[in-house]
């Protein structure tokens, strides 16, 4: 009997079915059967399925007419099942690396749980913040097993059934299945659940939901929204003939009438004709199944309670309308301090440039890091009659290091100083309004050295082109540069071939580079501490690139299955790309998710070597003079899909590994860091460590702001004279 039945509806999703499975078939753990139901066998979801039969013995497909919906397809799916778990897989989902281990090792811990619950993230299909909808929940359980009455805010109704595990002999024993008729989900969590007596959790994501273009077809309008309210009746009712305690039938409750509420308040979501008809119906199912005693919400909420319990349809509406004219009015508001603030604006201009302010900005406003950061640090030192300011969005100002003045991105002060500055500063771009000044100084300090083609050389790669926006519009923000930073001679070609301008290229290094000549034994020991490096172990840092033809962060390699065979003293420090927030860090035993930490160069610092695809990083941690392997996995894809400026794995600067085991065996032999890796290194380092000696902010902070000739700044040291900061695999063999 396989540990996990893994069963993936797959009707309409034929184009994404083949990752769903993938998804699967490639987990590290491998204990199980693959279930996909499919309509029709010659249906293109049906050919998918059949091929991957055909390779893999562990899936067999199953057949389920459209006309039965969802909940028949997963009905027949787990009468097909054998394995002891039950999961469930949208077929335009994904399984994320490492999920089955972690969940077969969560099982086994809490002895073997009913339902066992787990985080998934949202995806939106384009652009957009992954959200974590279930975390919140999740961490205010018990840690071990427990029964559902210590934990009554888990009701199951937030958690889709792609989010939860079922022991199939609970299931059988129960004879639970999905309810016919739309929002399946809805009553077969709150059914589960209320049939459960061991429930455990698990905090981390394994599945990922990619949200569809045109969204869920539940939240179109029409009448099967009524469909709701049957999923509700069901729930509510065996909860009222279970007698379950006071505490999880309120939470149920609530829970359940959030939803209810949700479409209710929502007129795009209900025909004209079924409005009243729907408001009446949960009016008396509200009425029916209210628990005694029930506390009504506060605010807002409350007040939509208290209109449906009376069933006061029109006062609900007028709510509602009165809800919309307040947004409304809050847009309103908004648009007028923009005028207001652009007005600001257009008068600070009026003004003199004020001669000592230099504005700085990172990463669109993520925060202090990067070049801007190092320069900013330095110019405190070198030039401190230059009053400097930090442009950060909102929700990073909490971050920003004490003394360190700054500025909120769109606010009144924002602009002031936009208008003001002399010198502006920045590894991306200032925004489009930004006026380029007579006499004022544009420094471009870029964030890497380009392997992937940048600028406009992306115009002839429609992935990323689609991305960029209008090239017209981007070379009228270059011709605001005076100066671009350039860390090597391949870069400052590139630059120019990427963005073409009148500006001049400074030679100098990158200052977020210095540290790595600067940092001493103890800031790596002390560094390593801070992220939870064991003492002793290999730290290996794995820093994957964004990939424009992903639509999420997707980290490419099973690192729990990589620690495993790679050796046992092997921890691995995960930096996801700065494009993707992963929210909760999802350490585990050998991984540490280091994505969160303001300091890439804190990172490599603590790292002993670094395992990265395409990512710039790797002329970074390069200065380090650590060892570097090129995990190249689908790199034909992606010199096609972003294009490159040129063949990596011909000229990398280490080895260069194409498949997971190849990835471990030089670790496992040591040949990551022998010979041959050694003199590619070093052979990387001579053409892209040109002038990266420890002293680049000291050259732009002279040249740029203190107004020095370049004959008087400090000339890049010889790269064998260079000293980089030891490595602590170094300090522990010494």
């Amino acid at each position: 009997m396989p540990r996990f039945s893994i069963i993936v509806p797959s009707h309409g999703v034929a184009g994404r079915l083949s990752q769903a499975l993938d998804s699967v078939l490639t987990q590290s753990f491998g204990d199980l059967e693959l279930i996909p139901v499919c309509d029709a066998p010659d249906s293109p979801a049906a050919l998918v399925a059949a091929g991957h039969a055909e390779r893999d013995p562990r899936v067999t497909a199953v057949h389920s007419p459209p006309s039965a919906g969802l909940s028949e397809a997963r009905n027949m799916g787990m009468r097909a099942a054998t394995g002891a778990y039950l999961l469930f897989l949208d077929g335009d989902d994904l399984l994320l690396p490492g999920a089955l281990a972690a969940l077969d090792a969560r099982l086994t811990e809490t002895g073997d749980p009913d339902v066992l619950y787990y985080e998934h993230e949202r995806l939106p299909w384009w652009e957009g913040e992954a959200t974590n909808p279930v975390a919140a929940l999740l961490t205010k359980a018990p840690q071990e097993a427990f029964s559902p009455g210590r934990a009554p805010q888990l009701t199951g109704v937030p958690f889709p059934a792609w989010s939860a595990a079922h022991r199939r002999s609970f299931v059988t024993e129960h004879e639970l299945a999905f309810p016919d008729g739309n929002f399946t989900d809805l009553g077969w969590a709150g059914l589960t659940t209320l049939a459960a007596e061991r429930v455990a959790v698990l905090r981390s994501v394994l599945v990922r939901h990619r949200l569809r273009r045109q969204g869920s077809r539940l939240n179109l309008p029409g009448a099967h929204h009524h469909e709701l309210l049957d999923q509700v009746a069901r729930v509510l009712t065996r909860a009222a003939e279970q007698g379950i305690s006071v505490e999880r039938s309120r939470a149920l409750f609530e829970q359940l009438f959030a939803v209810v509420l949700k479409t209710a308040s929502r007129p795009d979501r209900l025909a004209p004709g079924h409005r009243r008809a729907f408001f009446r119906l949960a009016s008396r199912l509200y009425r029916r199944h209210r628990p005694n005693g029930y506390p009504v919400p506060g605010g807002r909420l409350g007040v939509q309670h208290l209109l449906l319990a009376a069933g006061a349809y029109t006062a609900f509406r007028a709510l509602r309308g009165a809800n919309q004219w307040a947004t409304s009015a809050a847009e309103r508001l908004q648009g007028t301090r923009m005028l207001r603030t652009r007005f600001l604006y257009r008068r600070e201009l009026r003004r003199p440039l004020d001669p000592d302010l230099a504005v700085y900005c990172a990463y669109w406003g993520r925060g202090y890091a990067c070049n801007p950061a190092a320069i900013h640090a330095k110019a405190r030192e070198l030039a401190p009659h230059i009053r400097s300011v930090f442009l950060v969005e909102a929700d990073q100002a909490h971050a920003m290091p004490d003394g360190v003045e700054y500025a909120v991105i769109g606010s009144r002060r924002y602009w002031e100083v936009l208008a003001r500055a002399t010198y502006l500063i920045n590894n991306a771009n200032f925004a489009e309004d930004v006026v380029k000044r007579p006499g004022s100084v544009h420094v471009q300090t870029q964030h890497g050295t380009p392997l992937k083609t940048m600028g406009v050389d992306q115009s002839t790669y429609p992935v990323v082109a689609a991305q960029t926006g209008s090239f017209t519009k981007l070379l009228g923000r270059v011709d605001r540069w005076d100066f671009n930073l350039s860390a090597n001679r391949h870069s400052t070609q590139m630059w120019e071939r990427a963005f073409p301008g009148r500006y001049e290229a400074l030679e100098y290094g990158y200052p977020r580079n210095d540290v790595y000549y600067t940092a001493t034994a103890d800031d790596v020991a002390r560094i390593r501490r801070e992220l939870g490096v064991p003492e002793g172990r290999t730290a290996v840092l794995y820093a994957p690139t964004h990939r424009d033809h992903h639509t999420g962060f997707e980290p490419g390699l099973d690192l729990e299955a990589f620690c495993a065979a790679a050796g046992e003293d092997i921890v691995v420090l995960l930096r996801a790309h700065y494009f993707y927030d992963l929210g909760r860090a999802k350490s585990s035993g050998r991984i540490i998710d280091v994505t969160a930490h303001r300091s890439s160069e804190d990172v490599c610092l603590a790292a002993d070597a670094l395992i990265t695809d395409y990512s710039s990083i790797m002329f970074d941690y390069a200065n380090l003079d650590r060892p570097i392997i090129v995990y190249a996995d689908d790199w034909e894809v992606y010199r096609e899909t972003r294009g490159v400026y040129f063949d990596l794995p011909a000229e990398p600067p280490g080895p260069v590994a194409r498949t997971p085991a190849e990835l471990a065996r030089v670790f496992r032999d040591g040949s990551y860091a022998g010979a041959e890796s050694t003199a590619l290194r070093a052979a990387f380092r001579e053409r892209f460590c040109e002038f990266d000696d420890g002293r680049a902010a000291e050259r732009v902070v002279r040249r740029v702001l203190l107004g020095e000739p370049p004959e008087a700044l400090p000339p890049v040291l010889p790269l064998a004279e260079r000293v980089p900061a030891p490595a602590a695999a170094t300090l522990v063999r010494s």
